[in-house]
């Protein structure tokens, strides 16, 4: 008797009709909120493949609902939303449909948040306030998410919010890159990276240790009680005819930056250049952004950015080929890691 002969008689004894069980093969699936759908787009053409055709309503009322048109029984599913404005409604929408994939039989659901939303409220400041992080950590797990993808949390302990995998991108590849290939040998010979803030000095000094260039940070007090509003005391480091690197997780109302700018340039730089993963872009961030003590503000396209927020001085880089490489590494159950030389 073969084996494939005694295959058939060992499923008839488990009580399995002969032709139904077959081998499954892993299939992946992206599918896409309507926070950000380029992004989705050029990620699912990095990984060869389209995002899942899903139909999206917001009723009169404001209510949201969505539905996949195709199934993903048994998938790998990876949900790409973004978090620009308006924050709330792509949250909700965001739970929604992953509702529906939980719903549908997914296997596993990977959220792909590349700009992770609440991230600044990860810890209590004063009395009586939220740990808003943590809340959208819980509405993803209790939604349906088995792991989350984003890129440079606010703050690393938000890894920790959720009780499943997080995989937590870096964009300095991406941004370090372009600066590699854009700096003159002059500007390299003569350029100092820039903390805004101590919260940021860890960050400012890989960046330091990567470009081969002294590191300087800034000192700066925030009002607890007035929101983006900051106060900038010293600088340490020299910066005195020095190109100026200033690297940050995001840009909000461009506050900080500005003030930044305008000490360093005070105290003697030669030029001032910014570069950050987010473009939170609230207003006035544009209007700061553009003013002469800035001369050029690089990001990536993590968050969507309307052509009334670009700026002749803004460079935007593509995060699509760093989030396609990490949903590949987790689908092939890779490493993550060894994309970030085991930094992640």
């Amino acid at each position: 008797m073969g084996h494939k002969d005694k295959k058939v008689d060992l499923d008839r004894e488990r009580g399995i009709a002969p032709g139904l069980v077959a081998k499954t093969k892993k299939r992946l699936v992206v599918a896409s909120g309507r926070s950000h759908r380029a992004l989705a787009d050029e990620v699912a053409k990095a990984l060869g493949t389209e995002i899942v055709p899903t139909e999206y309503r917001t009723f009169a009322s404001g209510e949201i609902l969505t539905r996949f048109e195709v199934s993903v029984r048994g998938c790998d599913v990876f949900l790409v939303q973004s978090f620009g404005p308006p924050v709330n409604e792509w949250l909700m929408e965001l739970l929604i449909m992953l509702d529906a994939a939980k719903r549908a039989s997914a296997k596993r659901i990977t959220v792909v948040a590349p700009y992770y939303p609440y991230s600044r409220q990860d810890k209590k400041g004063r009395g009586r306030e939220p740990i808003s992080a943590r809340l959208v950590a819980d509405l993803l797990k209790t939604a349906g998410a088995d792991r989350v993808m984003s890129v440079d949390l606010h703050a690393a302990q938000i890894q920790g919010f959720f009780d499943g995998p997080v995989d937590h991108l870096f964009a300095k590849p991406v941004l370090l890159d372009y600066f590699q290939r854009t700096l003159s040998p002059a500007d390299r010979e003569n350029l100092t990276v820039v903390s805004p803030d101590t919260g940021r000095v860890r960050v400012a000094d890989q960046w330091s240790d990567s470009l081969d260039a002294p590191l300087a940070i800034i000192h700066k007090r925030r009002d607890p009680n007035v929101a983006n509003q900051v106060t900038v005391n010293e600088i340490v480091g020299r910066v005195r005819g020095r190109v100026c690197l200033l690297v940050d997780d995001m840009i909000d109302t461009g506050g900080t930056i500005l003030k930044a700018a305008e000490a360093l340039k005070a105290n003697g730089a030669e030029r001032v250049i910014v570069a950050a993963t987010h473009p939170v872009f609230s207003d006035p961030a544009v209007e700061r952004l553009q003013d002469p003590l800035i001369d050029q503000v690089v990001v990536t396209d993590t968050i969507p950015l309307p052509d009334e927020k670009r700026f002749p001085s803004l460079t935007v880089l593509p995060i699509a080929p760093l989030l396609a490489r990490a949903i590949h590494e987790v689908f092939v159950d890779g490493s993550v890691t060894s994309m970030f030389n085991g930094e992640a």
